[in-house]
Protein backbone atom coordinates (compact mmCIF):
# COMPACT_ATOMS: atom_id res chain seq x y z
CA UNK A 1 0.00 0.00 0.00
CA UNK A 2 2.94 2.01 0.46
CA UNK A 3 4.78 1.85 -2.71
CA UNK A 4 1.26 1.89 -4.42
CA UNK A 5 0.68 5.54 -2.75
CA UNK A 6 3.89 6.77 -2.87
CA UNK A 7 4.05 5.41 -6.83
CA UNK A 8 0.67 7.81 -7.42
CA UNK A 9 2.32 10.90 -5.45
CA UNK A 10 5.89 10.13 -7.27
CA UNK A 11 4.44 10.27 -10.62
CA UNK A 12 2.18 13.29 -9.94
CA UNK A 13 4.21 15.67 -8.50
CA UNK A 14 7.95 14.30 -8.84
CA UNK A 15 10.16 12.76 -6.43
CA UNK A 16 11.43 16.10 -5.18
CA UNK A 17 8.20 17.21 -4.11
CA UNK A 18 6.67 14.29 -2.50
CA UNK A 19 7.56 14.18 1.31
CA UNK A 20 6.82 11.14 3.24
CA UNK A 21 4.14 13.11 5.36
CA UNK A 22 2.38 13.66 1.95
CA UNK A 23 2.31 9.88 1.44
CA UNK A 24 0.87 8.82 4.96
CA UNK A 25 -1.58 11.65 4.43
CA UNK A 26 -2.59 10.13 1.12
CA UNK A 27 -2.46 6.61 3.44
CA UNK A 28 -4.16 7.86 6.18
CA UNK A 29 -1.53 6.61 8.52
CA UNK A 30 1.53 8.42 10.92
CA UNK A 31 4.15 9.35 8.75
CA UNK A 32 6.16 6.96 11.55
CA UNK A 33 4.75 3.99 9.78
CA UNK A 34 5.87 4.85 6.43
CA UNK A 35 9.40 4.88 8.52
CA UNK A 36 8.94 1.57 10.40
CA UNK A 37 8.98 0.08 6.71
CA UNK A 38 11.92 2.60 4.49
CA UNK A 39 14.34 4.26 6.23
CA UNK A 40 13.62 7.18 3.74
CA UNK A 41 12.19 8.71 1.44
CA UNK A 42 14.67 7.61 -1.02
CA UNK A 43 14.78 3.91 0.10
CA UNK A 44 10.71 3.40 -0.88
CA UNK A 45 11.59 5.20 -4.29
CA UNK A 46 14.35 2.68 -4.72
CA UNK A 47 11.88 -0.16 -3.89
CA UNK A 48 9.41 1.34 -5.97
CA UNK A 49 12.15 1.67 -8.94
CA UNK A 50 13.13 -2.20 -8.47
CA UNK A 51 9.78 -3.54 -9.24
CA UNK A 52 9.82 -1.23 -12.67
CA UNK A 53 12.85 -2.74 -13.37
CA UNK A 54 11.60 -5.87 -13.13
CA UNK A 55 8.72 -5.10 -15.21
CA UNK A 56 11.34 -4.54 -17.72
CA UNK A 57 13.48 -7.11 -16.55
CA UNK A 58 10.27 -9.49 -17.14
CA UNK A 59 9.93 -8.19 -20.68
CA UNK A 60 12.94 -9.27 -21.80
CA UNK A 61 13.19 -12.56 -20.55
CA UNK A 62 9.60 -13.35 -22.30
CA UNK A 63 11.14 -11.91 -25.95
CA UNK A 64 14.30 -13.81 -24.75
CA UNK A 65 12.25 -17.42 -24.32
CA UNK A 66 10.09 -17.09 -27.55
CA UNK A 67 10.77 -19.60 -30.25
CA UNK A 68 11.79 -17.42 -33.02
CA UNK A 69 14.85 -17.33 -34.75
CA UNK A 70 17.85 -14.68 -33.42
CA UNK A 71 17.01 -12.35 -35.83
CA UNK A 72 13.69 -11.81 -34.82
CA UNK A 73 14.37 -11.95 -31.08
CA UNK A 74 17.01 -9.36 -31.61
CA UNK A 75 14.73 -6.96 -33.29
CA UNK A 76 12.14 -7.68 -30.43
CA UNK A 77 14.17 -6.80 -28.11
CA UNK A 78 15.16 -3.53 -29.17
CA UNK A 79 11.55 -2.77 -30.12
CA UNK A 80 10.48 -4.51 -26.99
CA UNK A 81 12.34 -2.00 -24.75
CA UNK A 82 10.80 1.06 -26.90
CA UNK A 83 7.53 0.00 -26.55
CA UNK A 84 8.02 -0.70 -22.22
CA UNK A 85 9.21 3.09 -22.65
CA UNK A 86 5.99 4.85 -24.34
CA UNK A 87 3.71 2.34 -22.59
CA UNK A 88 5.04 2.98 -19.19
CA UNK A 89 6.14 6.09 -19.68
CA UNK A 90 5.83 7.48 -16.03
CA UNK A 91 7.51 4.17 -15.10
CA UNK A 92 10.06 5.17 -17.59
CA UNK A 93 10.64 8.40 -16.32
CA UNK A 94 10.79 7.19 -12.83
CA UNK A 95 13.66 4.91 -13.44
CA UNK A 96 15.60 6.60 -16.15
CA UNK A 97 15.07 10.15 -15.79
CA UNK A 98 15.06 11.08 -12.38
CA UNK A 99 18.33 13.22 -11.02
CA UNK A 100 18.08 13.72 -7.43
CA UNK A 101 21.22 12.94 -5.57
CA UNK A 102 19.06 10.68 -2.74
CA UNK A 103 18.19 8.29 -5.54
CA UNK A 104 21.52 7.74 -7.43
CA UNK A 105 22.71 6.59 -4.80
CA UNK A 106 20.15 3.43 -4.32
CA UNK A 107 20.26 3.35 -8.07
CA UNK A 108 23.04 0.96 -9.17
CA UNK A 109 22.12 -2.77 -8.54
CA UNK A 110 19.01 -3.62 -10.54
CA UNK A 111 19.50 -0.72 -13.40
CA UNK A 112 22.87 -2.78 -14.16
CA UNK A 113 21.00 -6.26 -14.07
CA UNK A 114 18.51 -5.11 -16.38
CA UNK A 115 20.88 -3.38 -18.45
CA UNK A 116 23.51 -6.13 -18.37
CA UNK A 117 21.07 -8.53 -19.54
CA UNK A 118 20.22 -6.20 -22.62
CA UNK A 119 23.71 -6.06 -23.23
CA UNK A 120 24.32 -9.82 -23.55
CA UNK A 121 21.27 -10.67 -25.21
CA UNK A 122 22.04 -8.15 -27.84
CA UNK A 123 25.64 -9.25 -27.97
CA UNK A 124 24.61 -12.98 -28.33
CA UNK A 125 21.80 -12.78 -30.63
CA UNK A 126 24.45 -10.56 -33.18
CA UNK A 127 25.71 -12.24 -36.16
CA UNK A 128 29.16 -9.64 -35.40
CA UNK A 129 30.27 -9.41 -32.15
CA UNK A 130 29.47 -5.86 -31.07
CA UNK A 131 31.68 -4.30 -29.07
CA UNK A 132 30.88 -2.82 -25.35
CA UNK A 133 30.77 0.45 -26.76
CA UNK A 134 28.41 -0.32 -29.88
CA UNK A 135 26.16 -2.25 -27.35
CA UNK A 136 26.23 1.31 -25.44
CA UNK A 137 25.16 3.53 -28.40
CA UNK A 138 22.65 1.00 -29.56
CA UNK A 139 21.32 1.30 -26.18
CA UNK A 140 21.41 5.14 -26.01
CA UNK A 141 19.51 5.38 -29.66
CA UNK A 142 16.89 4.14 -28.16
CA UNK A 143 16.20 5.84 -25.15
CA UNK A 144 17.19 8.78 -27.23
CA UNK A 145 14.02 7.44 -28.99
CA UNK A 146 11.48 6.82 -25.86
CA UNK A 147 12.38 10.23 -24.43
CA UNK A 148 11.81 12.28 -27.69
CA UNK A 149 8.46 10.69 -27.97
CA UNK A 150 7.85 11.22 -24.15
CA UNK A 151 8.54 14.86 -24.27
CA UNK A 152 5.27 15.02 -26.45
CA UNK A 153 2.87 12.70 -25.08
CA UNK A 154 2.47 9.96 -27.52
CA UNK A 155 1.82 6.52 -26.70
CA UNK A 156 3.25 3.62 -27.97
CA UNK A 157 0.44 2.64 -30.29
CA UNK A 158 1.12 5.81 -32.13
CA UNK A 159 4.77 5.83 -32.83
CA UNK A 160 5.14 1.71 -34.07
CA UNK A 161 5.74 2.32 -36.83
CA UNK A 162 8.58 4.89 -36.76
CA UNK A 163 10.13 2.79 -33.78
CA UNK A 164 9.91 0.05 -35.98
CA UNK A 165 12.32 2.00 -38.61
CA UNK A 166 14.37 3.17 -35.71
CA UNK A 167 14.80 -0.53 -34.78
CA UNK A 168 15.37 -1.29 -38.86
CA UNK A 169 17.95 1.61 -39.03
CA UNK A 170 19.68 -0.18 -36.14
CA UNK A 171 19.69 -3.54 -37.12
CA UNK A 172 21.43 -2.28 -40.35
CA UNK A 173 24.39 -1.48 -38.79
CA UNK A 174 24.15 -4.60 -35.90
CA UNK A 175 24.32 -6.51 -39.21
Amino acid sequence: MIMDAAKDLFIEKGYQHVSVRQIAKQLGCSHGAIYYHFKNKAELFYAIVEEFFGMLEQKLTEILNRDIDADEKLKEILLGFIEFGMTYQNHYEIIFLIKDEDVQYFLSEKPNIVYQKFANAVYELSEHKLSVKEIWSIFLSLHGFVTEYLRNGTNYEQVKDTAADHVDFLLKRIY
